[in-house]
């Protein structure tokens, strides 16, 4: 039997945690990765878990019976081409899969089209492939999902990186 695509739902705002476990519990293999952030109130500061694609939950299933995922609150529709749902690419889902696995710092970036293509070499991030980035004077490499024109950038050293 072939396995099953990973494919989004798009779901409310803020509703993404509840509805990654609503579908476990229905027995659904989901993925939501998450980034931890520091927020800074008048009384308080507090560490949160958000998720790195906002507004999108991932999920394998069987996109001809999608009437359970659809029924479950706060999925709003199962994203796609008009009405197919579009699979995610294996790669760049491993590669999410693997940054979040070791617990390296991660942000949500901006979708980035062009820039220079790089290869983590060393450390727990090796084999990862994305877009060199400098900010604020830290190296990152930038993880595209290339469907959802969304991204995330984690930081490496700049001496484990060698362009592809």
């Amino acid at each position: 039997m072939e396995a099953l695509p990973l494919v989004r739902a798009c779901v409310r705002s803020k509703y993404e945690k509840r509805v990654a476990d609503a579908l476990s519990s229905k027995g659904y293999d989901c993925l939501l990765p998450i980034y931890r952030e520091k927020r800074k109130w008048s009384d308080r500061t507090k560490i949160l878990e958000l998720p790195l694609f906002p507004g999108y939950v991932f999920s394998r299933f069987d996109v001809e019976v999608r009437l359970p995922i659809l029924t479950t609150p706060g999925v709003l529709t199962v994203a796609g081409i008009g009405k197919i749902p579009q699979p995610l690419d294996a790669n760049e889902v491993e590669q999410i899969r693997k940054v979040t696995a070791v617990g390296a710092p991660a942000q949500p970036w901006p979708f980035l089209k062009i820039g220079q293509r790089v290869r983590v070499t060393a450390g727990p991030l090796t084999g990862v492939q994305g877009l060199l980035m400098q900010r604020r004077g830290e190296t990152k490499v930038v993880l595209s999902v290339s469907l959802l024109e969304k991204s995330i950038a984690v930081q490496v050293e700049s001496d484990s990186i060698r362009l592809l």
